[in-house]
């Protein structure tokens, strides 16, 4: 075959591959294992290019350390419930399962043309009863250890999707999934005790070396330790039971800067009060329709509402402060019950300058006097300040040695306590939707909730639902929940709530260690390929999945499920970037933006136009999003170039932890390059055997420098470095002038170099050039460290300090000799024109210093 045609050469491959069983992961402790895994997709029935890159990516490692001798898995799965099966069936008919099967068909149709070097045979997806039903398994383990729990909780409520959402599910105020303006509401329901583990979870990410800074960052915000006092305010003329009000603060050493105390709509307090007063009872309502988040409420207006109750201040009975219910505090941190320190906090000065509060200053920039406050003074905690208001005087000192003595001082008076607070939150997992993993308890009349039997396990989802209607259809199924009571054998009813679906994704990497299993893991397999020694994802999952899976493998140790090396069940972590395209856009008759897919717009260096000659906007390169239409289709791509010239663009461009645009022009000359290298690789092959050259030593040099180039490029996750290498090897081999069988040889080596990259052209030029079995399978190429020693080297010439000439002599060569040879330099002579030299000093390795 003379001509490049991957439509012939990429399908013989893969099924030499699967025939061969090339990619089955194999337990064999003779051998290292190396387990890597991408984070697995939702099946919404189509790829993309963020798909080809990022499942490129772990394949380039995967079939990179295969060939180092490793064992390696490189498993794929689907992450497979959610509301957008749910949503499906309720716009066009049919069922969430049909949904979901049919797209995991259609994707895994669409991926296998990519050559990815997976073991399909522990492909599985977490909406099989197979996975769900171990997933119930561990939860009622996790139960009994005292790591789940059920309670009344104020929750984001989602009143189009009519289910819970976590607070990272809301964005802006909105459903992440329909976009509506989500509520607060109080129901019962079930909890991961996430917060148990929250100071090993920080402490821990010290440990993960080789995850990147940021995520690892974002982790330890949300986590948010803070050191702080915990006191109580004694009210005056509060109702019974509320003689006391519990506080939690940061800043303890603003106390004497209080001019109100605060209490969230949903404190206890407040719903007692607004039980008999309808102002407060209309207030409260209206906060609940407002901001979930901290972040939210932190840009919204702040708004509240005078109790009439009063409070003494700890450091001062005499003091009362006015007892607000203010939209700005959330019940789930702290305590729900705020002091306002109005000089000293934006929030709060925001506060009570809408309200008329006295804004006392606690301390002023060092140096500065005591002065009335048109803003807050809010330094930094380590910033040294002079103390106006102190219990034990005026002082400077900083935030932080203030912050420590307040809470001395509290602790001595015996107010209050020092303590460590968590910005973390336990995990409330009830979604009220029928595509999700059931809990699986049951209620029962006489027993309360009782834990479901083992062996009555999976509790699968019946298929005979109805979706006319939003709300959870297995509240409305005629007999599905009811069934009878594991403990005493009475009618029951069973939890019609579902997991969250990141509850799915929190342990699946451990269940690709042993997928057919009949209980969750295997010990003696998870002994073997735990932990996950490369993880590739995006970050946009640096606290939803991974904070998570981090805590579940925690939760899985304790309840027997994971080995304790586990507990950190991701060893490295990269975060690639996006795909990236122009936006090609007209207008319509009322000036809105009418977006176009990249096929129907002719580019020109004079600009862009429709095919019918429309001229069009260009909008420089961003996501690719099928709403603006900047989209392209990886079928369409592998139709027309090949899979390999897919893979090889998406790994050349750019670093992989940046953005890499994709371009037409960019893939064609991607399509040539690779048409280059089978061209080339034709040519040697047609070499008569005996055929002899002149450059057999460069090229063999030239081999060893592009082996130590491309694995150094692979090892440190800088494929597109790898990639440069090979374009200036094969520019080299192309050039040489070697022997037959030493072309061949660069040829095998550039095969095997590219294979990661490429497996597909690599098979077929490994085979040309005589290559035994499967390139796929061959071992990865080791240099020669003789031949990376360079015998020479080129040294600049600087004549009075000017660069004027360069000379390449032997490294060890001696000074007096490298002298003479630099005088000799013709360049050197005529810059002198007969100039006596003063001095010539020669730096070994590095340069030679003429002064005339």
């Amino acid at each position: 075959m003379s001509r490049y045609e991957p439509s012939v050469i990429e399908p013989r491959w893969q099924e030499a591959w699967d025939k061969a069983g090339v990619f089955a992961a194999r337990h064999d402790p003779e051998r290292p294992k190396y387990y890597v895994l991408e984070m697995f997709p939702y099946p919404s029935g189509r790829i993309h290019m963020g798909h080809v890159r990022n499942y490129t990516m772990g394949d380039v490692v995967a079939r990179y350390k295969s060939s180092c001798g490793f064992s390696v898995l490189h498993p794929m799965g689907w992450d497979a419930f959610g509301m957008p099966a749910e949503n499906a069936a309720m716009e066009r008919g049919g069922h969430p399962r049909d949904w979901t099967y049919g797209n995991i068909a259609d994707m895994k149709a669409q991926m296998r043309p990519l050559g990815l070097s997976i073991d399909w045979s522990r492909e599985f997806a977490t909406c099989d009863p197979e996975y769900y039903g171990q997933q119930q398994a561990m939860f009622l383990d996790m139960l009994a250890a005292g790591l789940v729990y059920r309670k009344n909780a104020v929750v984001n409520w989602d009143p189009v999707d009519m289910t819970v959402l976590a607070n990272e599910q809301v964005i802006d105020g909105k459903g992440w999934r329909s976009g509506a303006a989500v509520e607060r509401r109080e129901l019962t329901q079930w909890f991961f005790k996430i917060s148990d583990y929250a100071e090993d979870l920080l402490d821990a990410l010290d440990r993960l070396k080789d995850w990147p800074e940021k995520v690892r960052l974002m982790q330890a915000n949300w986590i948010g330790r803070s050191q702080g006092l915990q006191f109580a305010f004694e009210t005056v003329n509060a109702p019974a039971g509320f003689e006391r009000i519990e506080v939690y603060t940061t800043r303890p050493d603003t106390l004497l800067g209080a001019s109100f105390a605060a209490i969230a709509a949903d404190h206890p307090l407040a719903k007692a009060l607004e039980a008999g007063d309808p102002k407060i009872a209309a207030f409260v309502a209206e906060c609940r329709k407002g901001g979930t988040t901290a972040e939210e409420l932190e840009t919204a207006e702040k708004v509240g509402i005078d109790t009439g109750l009063r409070v003494r201040h700890p450091l001062d009975p005499e003091v009362e402060l006015p007892v607000w219910i203010a939209n700005f505090i959330l019940m789930d941190y702290g305590t729900g019950a705020i002091f306002g320190c109005p000089a000293h906090d934006a929030r709060d000065f925001e506060f009570a300058t809408k309200y008329g509060l006295a804004i006392p200053p606690v301390f002023v920039a060092e140096g500065a006097e005591e002065a009335a406050l048109d803003a807050p003074f809010v330094p930094a905690r380590t910033e040294t300040v002079r103390y106006l208001r102190n219990a034990a005087g005026a002082e400077v000192k900083t935030g932080e040695q203030a912050i420590l003595d307040a809470i001395a001082l509290a602790e001595e008076k015996g107010f209050g306590q020092g303590v460590t607070k968590f910005r973390l939150r336990d995990w409330g997992i009830s979604r009220q939707r029928y595509w999700g993993c059931p809990i699986p308890v049951v209620h029962c009349a006489d027993c309360g909730v009782v834990p479901e039997r083992k062996q009555n396990l999976p509790v699968e989802l019946p298929y005979d639902v109805s979706f006319d209607r939003p709300g959870n259809p297995l509240d409305r199924h005629p007999t599905w929940a009811a069934t009878t009571c594991p403990a005493c054998g009475k009618p029951a009813r069973r939890e019609t709530d579902t997991m969250d679906t990141f509850v799915d994704s929190s342990w699946y990497f451990t269940r690709f260690t042993a997928p057919r299993a009949t209980t969750p893991t295997v010990a003696d397999e998870t002994g073997y390929w735990m932990n996950v020694d490369q993880y590739i994802g995006g970050i946009e999952h640096a606290i939803l999945h991974l904070l998570y899976s981090r805590f579940f493998a925690r939760a899985m140790y304790a309840t027997g499920h994971l080995p304790a090396k586990a507990v950190e069940p991701f060893d490295a972590l990269f975060t690639q970037g996006m795909v990236t395209h122009e936006i090609y856009q007209t207008r319509d008759d009322r000036g809105r933006p009418v977006y176009h897919l990249p096929e129907d717009v002719i580019r020109q260096d004079s600009g862009a136009t429709l095919k019918d000659g429309t001229p069009v906007e260009v909008i420089p390169s961003a996501k690719m999003s099928k709403s603006k239409k900047n989209v392209v289709d990886p079928m369409d791509i592998i139709a027309r170039f090949g899979a390999d010239t897919a893979r090889w663009f998406v790994m050349s461009d750019s670093p992989p932890e940046r953005d890499v645009e994709w371009t037409a022009s960019g893939a064609e000359a991607t399509f040539k390059h690779l048409s280059r290298v089978w061209a080339l690789s034709v040519r040697v092959g047609a070499m008569p055997e005996d055929h002899q050259g002149l450059g057999d030593d460069d090229l063999r040099r030239a081999t060893a420098r592009a082996i130590d180039e491309v694995t150094r490029g692979i090892e440190g996750f800088a494929f597109n470095k790898a990639i440069a290498a090979l374009y200036g090897f094969t520019n080299t081999i192309s050039k040489a002038d070697g022997s037959a069988p030493v072309m061949r040889e660069a040829l095998r080596v550039l095969a095997r170099l590219m294979g990661p990259m490429t497996p597909h052209l690599a098979e077929a030029i490994w085979q040309a050039q005589g290559g035994e079995g499967l390139c796929a399978t061959a071992a990865w190429p080791k240099a020669d460290p003789a031949l990376l020693v360079d015998d020479s080297v080129t040294l600049p010439i600087q004549i009075n300090g000017k660069r004027r000439a360069e000379i390449t002599v032997a490294k060890d060569l001696p000074k007096d000799q490298v002298e003479k040879l630099a005088l000799a330099n013709e360049d050197v002579v005529r810059f002198l024109a007969g100039q006596p030299v003063k001095k010539i000093i020669v730096v070994p390795g590095r340069i030679i210093n003429v002064v005339a």
